[in-house]
């Protein structure tokens, strides 16, 4: 009797662990705090998990698996299986797809910054390119028009933003740069003590960057009808850890992009309509530019730029001029959905 139940025991044991074992756990990389431009991830890492009965889950971990600046370098040595990074911070890395971080694309809302990013990640350049790093694109991140909080008095002409500090990165930085500005490309985590210290006298950000870092908190002013342009960050996965899922586990993860990316939307939706109550609350006043400052920001950032770009990945090989086509396509392609 004694042996069966020991027998027994080894067998259970044995059992709990294979059960354990062919449970599928990964790890995720993101930065800051949980926030409107995280909630997808939240979502398809609750989604995953549903739909698989917990055997496939997600630890995501803020700021505690890496620098939101190495995700891309951790994800191509398998430090974690997920991870979201922006384009800007390294675009040698991922010089595809800074094509959607060129100034005035003219994107006017986050359906189109989805449509755009979707259609640029399906390229084959842009697989070809993740490939080095291990990575697959999995999802986007989308973002508003980014605007400017400063101190100060407000930056509301083209001429008043000669010599102006900013934090802006990627094409961001190259647009500001032609109206005299000087752009730093500062982490987020360390946007608020660059503005607090005079490092920078303004910071581009979308709203929920504003406030996840703490940014409007120290502003005067912020630039209403400014949109430059925005920054783009991929979620991508870990290729060897993708290709080791089982058939359902991604089933699962694939299936759930879609529901993911809604449910962002709409989180996103509530934060932009609170956005007036949250700068009357903080005594932050609303600059708004002119017409005439607006085209005149375009016409020095907008064409020099884009032509810049495309000659620039043209002599490394990549497709430029196609990959500016895809976004204008999928632009159109939007509106007429709509």
């Amino acid at each position: 009797m004694t042996k069966f139940l020991s027998g027994a025991a080894v067998c259970a044991i044995s059992f709990a662990f294979v059960t354990e074992a062919a449970a599928t756990e990964w790890n995720v990389s993101v930065w800051g705090k949980r926030r409107a431009f995280t909630e997808h991830i939240e979502k398809i890492a609750e989604l995953v998990s549903e739909k698989t009965g917990g055997e496939f889950t997600m630890n995501i971990s803020y700021g505690g698996l890496g620098k939101n600046t190495d995700n891309l370098d951790g994800i191509s040595i398998g430090a974690f299986e997920m991870a979201q990074f922006c384009a800007g911070y390294h675009p040698d890395k991922n010089r595809a797809i800074t094509v959607l971080e060129l100034p005035f694309l003219g994107v006017r809302d986050l359906e189109e910054e989805v449509a755009a990013s979707r259609a640029v990640y399906a390229h084959p350049a842009v697989a070809k390119e993740m490939a080095q790093w291990n990575a697959r694109m999995l999802m986007t991140s989308p973002m508003p028009q980014y605007n400017l909080v400063g101190t100060g008095e407000p930056r509301d002409t083209l001429a008043s933003m000669e010599g102006m500090r900013v934090r802006a990165t990627g094409g961001l930085g190259e647009a500001f740069k032609t109206v005299g500005a000087v752009p730093t490309s500062v982490t987020s985590s360390e946007a608020y003590n660059a503005m607090e210290s005079g490092v920078v006298d303004t910071v581009a950000f979308a709203q929920h960057a504003h406030l996840s870092f703490g940014t409007i908190n120290s502003a005067d002013w912020w630039t209403a009808n400014l949109n430059p342009g925005t920054v783009n960050c991929p979620v991508v996965v870990n290729i060897d850890a993708y290709e080791a899922l089982s058939d359902a586990e991604r089933e699962a993860l694939d299936g759930s992009v879609d529901a993911a990316i809604a449910h962002y939307l709409v989180n996103y939706a509530e934060l932009l309509k609170r956005w007036d109550d949250i700068l009357a609350e903080k005594n932050v006043q609303k600059v708004e530019f002119s017409d005439d400052q607006i085209a005149a920001f375009k016409a020095k950032a907008a064409d020099p730029a884009r032509e810049a770009w495309i000659k620039s990945m043209e002599s490394q090989g990549i497709p430029g001029q196609e990959l500016y086509d895809v976004v204008m396509s999928a632009l159109e392609k939007q509106r007429a959905s709509n």
